[in-house]
C-alpha cells in the first residue's frame, strides 16, 4: 500500500484545541465487525468483560522544549527527543544555520555542547551539576503537538498528562490514556477488569510525516520501551481465564507486539528493556493485542496505518469518514475509538 491510501478529509475545526471539560467526558466510537456505534468513554467498563486486561503506558511527559542562543546571537529552538546517559540527549534543532560539533548553545545561564549528529537529530551534552531531567524541569516548556495552536498553560500542564503518569521521558503524551480519571478507573475495577502498565517513552518522531509514497522506503523512528515481569504474568493470566488484552493507545500496542516479535513466540511476552522501530502496516499479524483504545490520528501518519492494520483497512477508513460526519473531536485532546481486531490481522 501507499501513503496516499491513508488520507482522509478533515475539517480544521474538528482538531481539538482544548481538552474536554472532564477527562471521561469524551465520546467513544466503537468499531467492531458488526458495525459502528456512537458511545461515551464512560461506557467503556460495560463494553469490556470481567477478566479482560487493560494495559496502560505510564510514561510521563517532560518539559522538552527549550529556547536558547548560539554565541553569534542566533536563536535556537530545541525539542528534546530522548534523554541519554552522562548528561547527553538527542534533540531536534530549529535554527537558521545548523551548529557544528563542538559548538555551544546557551539556555539562560546553562551551557549545552553540540557533540554531533544522529540522522536528523543532534546529540547535545548538558554541562551542569544537576541531571538533564532536573535541567528540563527548570528551564523547559511543555511540548504541545504542532497542531495545537495555543501556548501551553496551567490547564495543559495537568491535562496533557495521564493521571497514572510515573516514568519521566516522553515528549508527547500517550493520548488514549488522557481519557481516564479516578472515577472511570474505579468503575473498571468494580467491573472486574484488570489493569497493568508498561513504559514507552513517546518521541517527537511520532509527529513526523511519512515523506515517501512507497511505505517500504519509510524508516520508522525509534522509541524506548520497558516491560516488567508483572505485566507478562498479567498477560498470561488473562489468556488462561479467557480474557482479552486491551491496549490503551498505539504506544502500548507497538511495545507489546515488538516484545512478542523479539521473542519469536505466539503471543508470549517476556520482561525486556529495548528499542523499537516497528512499523505496523496492513498485513501485519498481531500476536498479543485483541482490542485497541486509541484517539483519532493524522491523515497519512504511521499511527493511521497501524490502526488500519489492526481493525481492517476498509472498516477503519469508513470509521474515520463516520467520525468526521458526526463531528467527533480529533487528535491529542480529541475523542477516542475502541477497535476490535480484524480477524485477518
Amino acid at each position: 500500500m501507499r501513503r496516499s491510501d491513508f488520507d482522509y478529509e478533515l475539517p480544521p475545526e474538528l482538531i481539538a484545541q482544548q481538552p474536554a471539560a472532564e477527562r471521561s467526558a469524551s465520546r467513544l466510537l466503537q468499531v467492531a465487525p458488526s458495525g459502528l456505534a456512537d458511545r461515551q468513554i464512560r461506557e467503556l467498563p460495560a463494553l469490556l468483560a470481567p477478566g479482560d486486561l487493560l494495559v496502560f503506558n505510564d510514561t510521563r511527559v517532560i518539559p522538552a522544549r527549550l529556547f536558547g542562543v548560539k554565541p553569534t546571537g542566533g536563536r535556537v529552538e530545541i525539542l528534546v527527543e530522548r534523554v541519554l546517559e552522562s548528561g547527553r540527549f538527542l534533540a531536534q534543532l530549529g535554527v537558521s544555520k545548523k551548529p557544528r560539533p563542538g559548538g555551544e548553545i546557551r539556555v539562560g545561564s546553562d551551557r549545552l555542547e553540540v557533540l554531533g549528529r544522529d540522522g536528523d537529530l543532534f546529540e547535545l551534552r548538558y554541562h551542569g551539576a544537576d541531571g538533564v531531567l532536573d535541567f528540563l524541569e527548570r528551564a523547559g516548556r511543555l511540548p504541545l503537538p504542532p497542531y495545537i495552536t495555543h501556548a501551553p498553560g496551567a490547564q495543559d500542564a495537568e491535562r496533557y498528562q495521564t493521571v497514572f503518569a510515573r516514568e519521566p521521558g516522553a515528549v508527547a503524551a500517550p493520548t488514549a490514556g488522557l481519557h481516564f480519571d479516578d472515577a472511570l478507573l474505579a468503575a473498571l475495577d468494580a467491573r472486574g477488569i484488570v489493569r497493568a502498565t508498561l513504559t514507552l517513552h513517546v518521541g517527537a518522531g511520532t509527529f513526523q510525516p511519512v515523506r515517501v509514497e512507497n511505505l517500504d522506503e519509510h524508516r520508522m523512528h525509534a522509541e524506548r520501551y520497558r516491560i516488567d515481569a508483572a505485566l507478562c504474568a498479567a498477560i498470561d493470566a488473562a489468556r488462561e481465564r479467557g480474557g482479552r488484552v486491551v491496549a490503551v493507545g498505539t504506544t502500548v500496542a507497538r511495545a507489546l507486539e515488538s516484545a512478542a516479535l523479539a521473542q519469536d513466540a505466539e503471543g508470549r511476552v517476556a520482561p525486556c528493556s529495548a528499542e523499537t522501530r516497528l512499523f505496523i502496516t496492513p498485513g501485519f499479524r498481531f500476536r498479543v493485542v485483541d482490542r485497541l483504545l486509541t484517539n483519532f490520528h493524522l491523515p497519512q501518519s504511521t499511527l493511521m496505518m497501524l490502526v488500519c492494520a489492526f481493525g481492517g483497512y476498509e472498516r477503519l477508513m469508513s470509521a474515520y469518514r463516520h467520525a468526521v460526519a458526526q463531528r467527533y473531536r480529533f487528535f491529542s485532546y480529541g475523542d477516542a475509538m475502541l477497535i476490535e481486531r480484524d480477524a485477518a490481522a
